[in-house]
Order: structure tokens, then C-alpha cells, then sequence
């Protein structure tokens, strides 16, 4: 089924669209309705929907400015405009902004199924397009040589010399030079396996997300983020291990104009890679480093963001320095098995931590091995212990710190059993201090975005943006978060502090509804009493008599 939202002011035109078509025949899903076009747009933003029915006349924002703003967030959407007006000026602006179909009014149920069929056969052709397996393996083959992907690999898979980077590069046209350099990871989603209705939206075609072929989607996504890569002249693309990597480069500027445009890039593919594909995606971005040849380090901490979709989800953007500190630079251990133990103390279970100790030992159960190599190993595993425990926070920083007296543990242990029991106590002990202390700064940021927006809500400008600038964080990260805690968006939040401000100045103030308005940061008086009836079933004037006894 392809999403559907319909945005007209008038209940009884939308009622009677939506009463006239059996939507679910011709491969549609009504998501929402909207009575103006703000409501359409936070919707949008929301839903993320294959189609938009606009009426051009609304309140609040009409259908052309509707367009206009779909256009510029979400290019890929299909827009129908329902209109009264077939003057030539509605008819030229309609055409600059790229609008799919129009219908004037009156008009009947057929003529509406008749456009909405061309519109899902464009879709139809858009989406056969980036499936089609031959031309996804010749692009993947032609823009990808064995030798440049191999160079691209080891690029951040380790540190490689200065001069071995600049004459690879050239040699294979690889632009490496700049300011600023940071390396991304973008991997495809599990799907669970389920069995689906052979008809449906695309007449019984089987898609790529319904193959299960991982090396046909990962060639799919790859095209899409080259693709995308291209439109923006910024960002390489390929593949490594079974994912997506992107790396981005800047010239000049600081450190948080590539975070800037990384982010931007990772959300239009994973948005593209939904809507074409019927896939999704999460990406994980690391550090920003001074040089190409440390873009390994980038790479290592990109992969560590990628693991707190245990967490946060999938389907969405994650950068390392939002989830992690990194005041100082760390090296990724090389070994696998320490780093499954550093993974799963910050992001695994009791029982995982009980399987991976198990397997670090696992070794030395069937080897001989000294005394001496057998005390540097527990150190090893120590250390990574303590690693974990400073880069987590200050609390779990403490935890640890008091427990390195029990160092002189290690050679009291009377069997391997002994020490695979301290080291789980040791681990579950700071598995429950990082857990607190993440919660506690999960509030400690909402705590401060809610007073923020209690002091700043009276400005008409206020935005998520301007929230995530003063916390010096990502825009993504925050909605997350901030949806998580507090059971609401953003948008809605903000919303509820300016209709409850409203409701104290209607009770014990003289003022007027555009008066009040203004002061609670609406641009539009109009649209604040249009709020207000629908939150609390009365206008501002009504709520005002009501509470006065009048």
C-alpha cells in the first residue's frame, strides 16, 4: 500500500473523497487528514507518505506554500493539487514546483481515481528503476574497480602511511585531501521474515526488501547514496564487510560544518533508501579527524555508534559524540573478542556478558599457557574494563576506580572459575552504574531542553534547531530522545506550554486573543484560536467567559 495524505479545509469535501474510492483496490492507505496545511506538513514530517492530495485554498498555509515546503524537505513525494482556480498564474507556479497531477473542481471519483492511478504507476516506475538487479550489478561493477574498493577498505581498516595514501589515491582519482575528514557506516535493517498478500499496491511483484538477497539490497542502497552523493558534490561511497560506508570530506570551515553536512546526507539516503526501496537503514557516524590516514579511528567509532540501535532503534542517524564522549582520542582494539566484551558492557545483557566471558576463556581451557601470560591476559581484559569505565562518565569512572584494588586479585584466583566470576562481578556492577548514569543524563537533557523552551517559548522563531544548538546536539538524536521520555515530539510540547501560558492569561489578564497570541510566540492569531478549539473544545473568548463565571 502506498501512503496517502489528504490535507482540505472543508470536512464534508474530505469525507465525501475519502467516502466515494475503495482506496485499499487501487494500492492506497489514507494515513491522515489535515485541516490546513501546517497540520498537513507535521504530518508529512511524521509519516513520511508515497502521496499528497492538497486543496490550494487553506488556511494557515494553502496548498501552493505547501508544495513549496514538501518540495523542499521531501522532493520524492507526489503531490495532487484539488482546485477551483485554472487561471494561468495558479497553473504556472503549480508547474515550478514540480507538481505531479492537479484536478479542478468539481470533479468526480473517476477523475480522481484516474490521476491517482498515474501517479501510482510513476511511483510504480520509479521504484522497478532502482530494483532492477542487472543495472544495480553493471553500475555497481563499472563504478566501483576491485583495486580502488580494496584501497577504500583498508583506508579504515588501519592506519596507512602518508605517502603509500597520496600515491594510491592518485593513482585511483580518489580526491583525499582536505581539512576535515569523517567516516560513516550505513547497514540495512533485519527484516523479520514474514509472509505477505501477493497483490497489493504493486500488482504481485516481489520487492528487494521481500528477496532477502542482502547483496542486492546493500547494491541498492550503494546506488542510492551515490546517487545522492552526486546531486550534492560531496561524500564517496562503497562497500566493506556487508556495509555501506561513506566518507566525507571538507576543505576549510570547522569541525561541525562536516558533522553538518554528513548528517544531512546519512538522513536524504536512509529517507530515499525507505521510500524506494521499502528497506531502512541505520547509519552510524564517527569522529571528525584532521587526516585520511586516521579515518580508521573515524571508521572504529562509527561502528560503536552503530551498536546503540540496541538502544535508541533503527531506522535513523547516530553519531558517536552524541552517544559517547570523546574528549580524548581511542584507539579501537583489533581483537574481536575484546570487542564484543567492551560492546556488551555498555549495551548488552547479564546473560550476553555471561557468553562472552565464557568465550574469552574459552582459549585457555584448551591450551597450555603460563602463569605469566595468563596474569597479562586478565590485565588485558582489565584494561578494556577501565576503558569502558572512562569513556561512559564520571559515575562509572568512580565505580571502576574503587574496584583496582582488587587488581592484587589476580594472584589469589584458585581456578579460571574464580576469575571469570570476578570479572562478571566486576562487568554487571558497571553494566548497572552506566545504565543509571545514561538515564540520568537522558533526563538531566530533557530537564534542561524543557527549561529552554519555557523561557524561549514566547519566540515565534523557537525551533528543535535552535533547542539542539544550545545543547550541542544533533537535531536527530534529540527528537529520539525527547519522544522517549516524554511521551510526546517536540512540536507537540512546545504546543501544550503555549496553549496552557494562553489559558493563565485568558483567567487573570484583560488582553485579547491576538493579543495573547503574540505573547505566546504565534505569528498568526488565527491559527492560535484554531489551536486552542481543537485542544480544548471551546475558543480563547469562550474558555475566558467560562472561567470567569461569565
Amino acid at each position: 500500500m502506498y501512503k496517502l495524505v489528504l490535507a482540505e479545509d472543508e470536512e464534508d469535501v474530505r469525507e465525501g473523497v475519502i467516502g466515494q474510492i475503495d482506496w485499499e483496490r487501487y494500492g492506497f492507505e489514507i494515513v491522515e487528514q489535515a485541516e490546513n496545511g501546517r497540520e498537513a506538513a507535521d504530518a508529512i514530517d511524521r509519516l513520511l507518505p508515497d502521496v499528497v492530495v492538497t486543496d490550494i485554498q487553506m488556511p494557515f498555509m494553502n496548498g501552493l506554500q505547501l508544495a513549496e515546503w514538501i518540495r523542499s524537505h521531501h522532493p520524492n513525494t507526489k503531490i495532487i493539487i484539488l482546485t477551483g482556480y485554472d487561471e494561468f498564474e495558479y497553473a504556472q507556479k503549480a508547474i515550478k514546483l514540480q507538481i505531479d497531477e492537479y484536478i479542478l473542481k468539481p470533479f468526480s471519483s473517476q477523475e480522481l481515481i484516474e490521476v491517482l492511478l498515474k501517479v501510482r504507476a510513476t511511483i510504480e516506475a520509479e521504484i522497478a528503476e532502482k530494483e532492477n538487479v542487472f543495472v544495480l550489478s553493471e553500475h555497481y561493477r563499472k563504478s566501483l574497480p576491485v583495486l580502488r574498493e580494496q584501497f577504500l577498505s583498508s583506508l579504515i581498516s588501519r592506519r596507512l602511511r602518508t605517502d603509500e595514501i597520496a600515491e594510491k589515491s592518485t593513482e585511483y582519482g580518489i580526491k583525499l585531501t582536505g581539512r576535515w575528514f569523517q567516516a560513516s557506516v550505513i547497514s540495512v535493517d533485519y527484516i523479520r521474515p514474514e509472509r505477505e498478500s501477493a497483490g497489493g499496491a504493486t500488482g504481485g511483484q516481489i520487492s528487494l526488501r521481500d528477496t532477502g538477497e542482502k547483496n542486492l539490497q546493500l547494491f541498492a542502497v550503494l546506488n542510492i547514496a551515490e546517487e545522492i552523493c552526486s546531486k550534492h558534490g560531496f561524500g564517496r561511497v562503497f562497500i566493506h564487510r556487508d556495509e555501506v560506508v561513506l566518507l566525507t570530506i571538507h576543505e576549510e570551515g570547522q569541525e561541525t560544518d562536516i558533522t553538518g553536512k554528513t548528517f544531512e546526507l546519512l538522513e536524504e539516503i536512509r529517507q530515499n533508501v525507505q521510500r524506494f526501496l521499502k528497506l531502512t537503514v541505520t547509519a552510524g557516524s564517527g569522529t571528525v579527524c584532521s587526516s585520511p590516514a586516521l579515518l580508521f579511528i573515524s571508521f572504529g567509532d562509527a561502528l560503536q555508534a552503530l551498536d546503540y540501535r540496541l538502544i535508541l532503534g533503527n531506522n535513523r542517524v547516530i553519531w558517536i559524540e552524541d552517544v559517547e564522549s570523546r574528549s580524548s582520542t581511542l584507539l579501537t582494539y583489533d581483537e574481536l573478542t575484546q570487542q564484543s566484551l567492551i560492546r556488551t558492557i555498555k549495551l548488552g545483557t547479564v546473560q550476553e556478558l555471561k557468553e562472552v566471558v565464557e568465550e574469552l576463556f574459552a582459549g585457555l581451557d584448551a591450551e597450555q599457557v603460563s602463569t605469566q601470560d595468563y596474569q597479562i591476559f586478565l590485565l588485558e581484559i582489565f584494561t578494556s574494563i577501565l576503558r569502558v569505565a572512562k569513556e561512559s562518565g564520571s559515575e562509572a569512572a568512580k565505580y571502576i576506580g574503587s574496584g583496582i584494588s582488587s587488581l592484587t586479585a589476580i594472584n589469589k584466583f584458585n581456578s579460571m572459575a574464580e576469575a571469570k566470576q570476578w570479572i562478571i562481578a566486576v562487568c554487571s556492577g558497571l553494566m548497572d552504574t552506566i545504565a543509571l548514569e545514561r538515564q540520568s543524563s537522558y533526563k538531566l537533557l530533557i530537564d534542561e531542553a524543557k527549561e529552554y523552551i519555557r523561557s524561549h517559548y514566547v519566540e515565534s522563531d523557537i525551533s528543535i534547531g535552535k533547542v539542539c544548538q544550545h545543547l550541542h546536539i544533533s537535531t536527530g538524536y534529540f527528537s529520539s530522545i525527547f519522544k522517549k521520555e516524554m511521551k510526546m515530539t517536540f512540536v507537540s510540547y512546545l504546543l501544550q506550554i503555549r496553549l496552557e501560558a494562553a489559558k493563565e492569561l485568558l483567567r487573570s489578564t484583560e488582553l485579547k486573543a491576538f493579543e495573547i497570541a503574540e505573547k505566546i510566540g504565534f505569528a498568526d492569531p488565527n491559527y492560535f484560536s484554531f489551536c486552542f478549539r481543537k485542544k480544548y473544545g471551546q475558543s480563547p473568548k469562550e474558555y475566558k467567559n467560562s472561567s470567569r463565571g461569565g
